[in-house]
């Protein structure tokens, strides 16, 4: 099967969704700088490769020349481990961007080893906003409120979100233009797809009606097995066209990464992982022209 960004591919190629592969085109460096498209990466399942995703997507949107922050805001702090950061050693946090009021951006943003991806680490002090988020007021538009100065600095800012739908991540959707769902092609991850589409509309309806589903991310997808098939199948069955014609495949080299801190497409830049990346930030960036 031939990727989407294979130029000698046929385009009447049947992708891993059911459906023919798209003909989308190259992707131009941009002509000006911001604002960005803020799309959080969210799903209240956890090991579903959302970390993953949204490190692997902000370095493949990072090679065509876009300026990328990448947020994260789990407490765990994988985003961070994963980019070559040590929770334990960070003196700032998006934490202390959150909750103390004379802290700036600057202060807490730090470059990555990947040109033009720059990174907002967290902690496990970020599971202690959680709780003193809830004293404050309008506290649904604090992430949106500390985000607004650095909105005009970049084209695309990703949000790696934790596997909740508590406050922080209600912070996350509240912030962003979009939302991008990573859903490992197993069962119970598909159950709870549905819970997490009815937060998305609690959200839109009461505090963000901006906020849209750019789409689903198949993930750990192994096309021999008839069950990881037959729930992607189900998938696109019910979102149809919201469903991304990128899959993510399983592959050994998601965990080197984590254990290099980088992301495949520097990793292992020729690796059909690495491939289908690219191929969805393309996707990604033609369903979000702005950014």
């Amino acid at each position: 099967m031939a990727p989407v960004n294979d130029p000698h591919g046929p385009r009447h190629k049947i992708g891993p969704t059911g459906r023919p592969l798209p003909d989308l085109p190259e992707v131009k460096p941009p002509t000006r700088r911001g604002p960005a498209q803020v799309i959080a990466m969210c799903n209240q399942k956890g090991g579903v490769g959302k970390t993953t995703t949204t490190i692997n997507l902000g370095a493949a949107i990072a090679e065509t020349g876009r300026k990328v922050l990448l947020i994260d805001f789990d407490p765990q702090g994988s985003a961070s481990i994963g980019l070559g950061v040590q929770p334990h050693d960070l003196d700032l946090s998006v934490y202390n961007l959150l909750m103390q009021r004379d802290i700036t951006p600057a202060e807490v943003i730090r470059p990555t080893r990947v040109e033009n991806l720059d990174l907002l680490p967290a902690n496990i002090d970020l599971s202690a906003a959680e709780v003193q988020l809830v004293q404050e007021v309008a506290r649904e538009y604090t992430l949106q409120r500390v985000l607004e100065p650095i909105i005009p600095l970049y084209d695309v800012i990703l949000i790696d979100c934790a596997p909740s739908l508590g406050l922080l991540t209600v912070n996350a959707l509240t912030a962003s233009n979009g939302i991008v769902v990573p859903l490992e092609c197993e069962f119970f991850a598909l159950r709870g797809l549905a819970m997490l589409t009815d937060t998305i509309g609690k959200v839109q309806d009461r505090l963000n009606p901006k906020l849209e589903i750019v789409g689903i991310l198949g993930t750990m997808f192994d096309g021999r097995t008839t069950h990881a098939r037959e729930v992607l199948d189900r998938v696109v069955q019910a979102f149809d066209e919201r469903v991304f014609h990128t899959v993510i495949r399983r592959t050994v080299k998601f965990p080197e990464t984590t254990v290099v801190g980088e992301p495949i497409t520097t990793y292992a830049p020729s690796s059909q992982a690495a491939t289908q990346y690219r191929d969805l930030a393309k996707e990604v960036l033609a369903r979000c022209p702005a950014g």
